[in-house]
Parts: structure tokens; C-alpha cells; sequence
């Protein structure tokens, strides 16, 4: 009986903020794959002090909060915490996610998430939500990035809520023109190439040129970790040989081993 893992001999590509690739890279490893790590973006926390302040002093009044990203999470919940320093200051809001990474994050902290639509998306989240009740003069405070695209707030308007957006971090593209593992990419390619975000494979279609595979490198099939990812991938005509069915690493891999040949 054989005992190779199934991503045995297999070079994947993860391009995850340097930091954040540590649940990846062992999930691969353990099923034998040899991981190379390139962060094409870099995340760090980001706040408007008197934004925030005047987020918290009307915060009682909001109905829900939203998180898109398990960053957010991380960086609201450490000024909310600076500044309350218990998280019984919450009080009576109900929290909704995109994305099954952020419904860990917030369930890490012991917190109930009160709506995870199925398909991870923004836009399918204020479809959700306006479904399940009336969202009008509904006041809602969405936790979000610089780049993040703005479907979710844009229907949630459209369904009369009162939206106010707090930005916690800012996403940058890495330069990767003399990082030695794109020097390593750039000579021998790789099986697969993973994206996890918009803003990833924007940065991807940035630096094409600092990316770009020898003649005798091996071309990657590309995958999705979910929806907004994908279409950002279309839109940049960038190559999309697979989706993850939900927005998780479990159902990325699973893609991944039905993809590979």
C-alpha cells in the first residue's frame, strides 16, 4: 500500500499576507505539499482616532455590526477593548460576517455570530439581511479595509439603512521585484497558485512583470477562496481554473486536489 500523501512532489504557491499563511502552509505540508509563501499584499491596522470616537459614542444606537474580514475583526476588537476594555460594552448588537474565517475570529472572542450567509460575499450578506427583515432607517456599522469593495454598503443603502463604515486597516501591495522567492517562482513556476482576496490578485496583475515565469518553468492552475476573489480574477483577465465551493481552506484544498492532474 502506498503511503504518498496527495499533494506529494506538488509546488503550491500561497499568497497570503506575511503572517497569515501559518494554517495554510501546515495544512498543505501535512498533505505533502511543498509550500512557497508570496505575500503579495501586507495588512496592518489602520484607524481614524476621531472616527472611532464617533462610531463608540453613538454605538448603542447601531442594530448591526458587520465584519468582512477576519482582520477586521482583530483590529476593531483591539481599539474596542482599549478603550471599554470589556466586551459586555457591546450590549444588544447583533454581529454578521462574511466568510467563515470571520465568523472564527468573532467566535474566538466568545461572541455570537448572528448571520454568516451561505455564499461569502457582501453583496449576499445585505441580500440576506434585507430578506430576513426591513432594514430601513436600520442603523448599521460596517468594519472594513482601504480596498474593500463597496457592493454590501451600496445595498444596504439601497435598502434605506443608515450605513456608517469604519475603516481598521489598510491592504498594500508587497514589492516583490527582488524578493528571493518570487526569484524562485520566476525560475521554476509552480503546480498551483492560490489566491485568498481582491486585493491579492490585483497585486498579482500589478507586478506581472516582477511574476513572470521562465519559458521552462512550470505554469500554475489558479484557485479562488471565494466569489469576490473570482470576480476580481475575471475582471483582471487573470487565468481562474478553480473556486472553492464555500469561502474556507477544507473546501479550497478539496478544489485544489480535484484540479490537479
Amino acid at each position: 500500500m502506498s503511503d504518498l500523501k496527495p499533494l506529494t512532489g506538488r509546488r503550491l504557491v500561497v499568497t497570503r499576507p506575511a503572517g497569515q499563511s501559518a494554517d495554510w502552509r501546515a495544512r498543505l505540508e501535512a498533505l505533502g505539499a511543498e509550500v512557497i509563501e508570496l505575500p503579495l499584499i501586507q495588512v496592518s491596522k489602520d484607524v481614524n482616532l476621531d472616527t472611532l470616537a464617533e462610531v463608540l459614542t453613538e454605538f448603542g444606537s447601531y442594530e448591526w455590526i458587520i465584519f468582512t474580514s477576519a482582520n477586521g475583526v482583530k483590529y476593531f476588537f483591539e481599539e474596542f477593548i482599549r478603550v471599554h476594555a470589556d466586551l459586555r460594552a457591546l450590549g444588544l448588537i447583533r454581529i454578521a460576517v462574511v466568510g467563515e474565517a470571520t465568523a472564527t475570529a468573532v467566535r474566538e472572542l466568545r461572541l455570537r455570530v448572528d448571520l454568516q450567509p451561505r455564499k461569502s460575499s457582501g453583496e449576499e450578506l445585505a441580500k440576506t439581511l434585507t430578506e430576513r427583515e426591513a432594514m430601513d432607517s436600520a442603523k448599521v456599522l460596517v468594519i472594513t479595509g482601504n480596498c474593500n469593495r463597496e457592493e454590501l454598503v451600496d445595498k444596504l443603502h439601497e435598502a434605506r439603512a443608515i450605513v456608517d463604515r469604519l475603516v481598521v486597516y489598510k491592504t498594500e501591495e508587497t514589492d516583490l521585484a527582488k524578493d528571493p522567492v518570487a526569484a524562485d517562482f520566476r525560475a521554476h513556476g509552480a503546480d498551483a497558485i492560490l489566491f485568498a482576496s481582491p486585493s491579492a490578485a490585483q497585486s498579482f496583475f500589478d507586478q506581472a512583470p516582477a511574476l513572470k515565469l521562465a519559458a521552462k518553468a512550470r505554469r500554475p492552475i489558479a484557485g479562488s477562496i471565494g466569489p469576490s476573489t473570482t470576480a476580481a480574477m475575471k475582471q483582471l483577465s487573470l487565468p481562474l481554473d478553480f473556486e472553492a465551493a464555500d469561502a474556507s481552506l477544507d473546501s479550497l484544498v478539496s478544489a485544489l486536489l480535484a484540479n490537479l492532474k
